[in-house]
């Protein structure tokens, strides 16, 4: 029958990004009737069925021994907060240094995970026997494809992710319009990631899934590869893309709860505006950057809503800042006149969809390549993150605030918001999985 109910497996990665972009569109197919079950990362536990889906869940590593009655229970996406934690202070480096010391180890961190994960993903598609499995991740998982059912890949990171010569390369942060460095940044990745994506590709071979692109850790899909990032900002100028590959201009999900503005929050003096700080659950875990951002707008004319993360009780705001560990992101920025972020994709293209300038302070991965994008194009502006002066701040926030750019962005987030990704992708998902 071809409508009949499908089974949709999501395997996302671990943190907040890739999941809640799952969530979105898995929502979309789960209201259309069609069962979705999420093989996601342990520490997600009953965070996605209280959302309507089936949860089969994966440890990505031996369960920790625990220490006290009581404390077993980890908060969600804990696996890769406990990670870049621990690595935060490689962030500090200039892009091209972190390949040996962040990226290398943050590679190997992901294949330990999909090894170990494999023969319980093994088991979850011979329990939920899909209909098709979405995963959005950036390693490969051979199980997924080699369940003998469609296969379809989303990108939720930076679309540089897919390589070409034309433009600047992944996790870089270089500009689109000067080739100084890329070369080198190529060749430097090449050296410090091919021994380990070698050794990576000849066990994905063993367990009998195709080999993987060349220094690629993850296989694209031969029907349906999807990506979150709007038209306005793509790159397809300098690297078109084949017929398998969807943009998608946005993927908000619809499953966070209204944020209703606190009274402090309304009835600001003239001058004053109302931002978004968030440097991400990841971002945020980084208690002497938050402190510094506290300090440095706390002494601004304007309001802040702060996302204040799993360290929030290690700083207190400022009198002109509201906060919460976690807050309904995507209800919030509608409400603000500009987001101060680290630049991660679902924050990035969120603040697109609503016509948000930005500030943007990088930290790692794709956030450098967003951050540098945004800045190229004039739609928000890029500091050092860590070396930001309070003029510089103070410069930044004059430029987002310009009634010019808020208007320029609120026109692109009305055409963002017109092409309604979220539905596109839940649309090539069934297509995929009807065959």
């Amino acid at each position: 029958m071809v409508n009949r109910p499908l089974t949709i497996l999501f395997m996302p990665e671990s943190a907040y990004g890739p999941t809640n972009q799952c969530i979105g569109v898995g929502d979309v197919l789960r209201r259309r009737g069609h069962r979705v079950v999420f093989a996601a990362e342990s520490s997600w536990k009953g965070k996605l069925d209280v959302l309507g889906f089936e949860e089969d869940l994966v440890d990505l590593s031996p369960p920790a021994q625990i220490k006290e009655a009581g404390s077993g229970e980890q908060d969600a996406g804990q696996f890769w907060r406990d990670f870049i934690r621990d690595t935060a202070p490689e962030f500090r480096k200039p892009t091209v240094d972190q390949l040996e010391t962040f990226m290398k180890p943050t590679w190997q961190a992901l294949i330990d995970g999909s090894r170990y994960c494999e023969p319980q993903l093994a088991a979850i598609l011979e329990r939920v026997r899909p209909d098709a499995v979405v995963e959005d991740n950036v390693i490969a998982f051979p199980a997924l494809l080699t369940a003998g059912v469609p296969y379809v890949r989303i990108v939720s990171c930076n679309p540089l992710e897919v390589p070409g010569q034309d433009f600047p390369p992944a996790y870089s942060g270089l500009s689109s319009d000067d080739r100084a460095g890329w070369a080198s940044f190529r060749a430097e990745y090449d050296r410090t990631q091919r021994g380990i994506w070698g050794a990576f590709n000849a066990w994905v071979v063993e367990r009998g899934a195709p080999p993987l692109p060349d220094l690629e850790f993850v296989h694209t899909s031969e029907l349906a590869n999807l990506y979150v990032f709007p038209q306005e900002a793509d790159y397809t100028a300098s690297r078109p893309l084949g017929s398998t590959w969807h943009r998608l201009d946005s993927s908000v999900r619809e499953t966070d709860q209204a944020y209703e503005l606190p009274d402090g929050l309304r009835g600001r003096p003239a001058g004053s505006a109302l931002i978004y700080l968030s440097l991400g659950s990841l971002g945020s875990a980084d208690v002497d950057l938050m402190r510094r951002l506290v300090d440095v707008l706390g002494r601004t004319p304007h309001r802040y809503i702060v996302s204040t993360g799993p360290q929030h009780s290690e700083y207190q705001l400022a009198d002109n800042m509201v906060g919460a560990e976690f807050l309904p992101q995507t209800t919030v920025i509608p409400q603000v006149d500009v987001v101060i972020t680290h630049g991660g994709n679902n924050t990035t293209t969120e603040s697109l969809h609503f016509g948000k300038p930005m500030i943007l302070l990088p930290l790692f991965w794709d956030q450098h390549d967003n951050a540098q994008r945004m800045h190229e194009l004039g739609f928000g502006v890029r500091l050092a993150t860590y070396t930001f002066t309070d003029e510089d701040m103070d410069r930044a926030l004059v430029t987002v605030l310009d009634p010019g750019l808020r208007q320029r962005l609120t026109t692109i987030g009305e055409r963002v918001r017109a092409r309604n990704g979220l539905r596109h992708g839940a649309d090539i998902i069934e297509s995929a999985a009807r065959g």
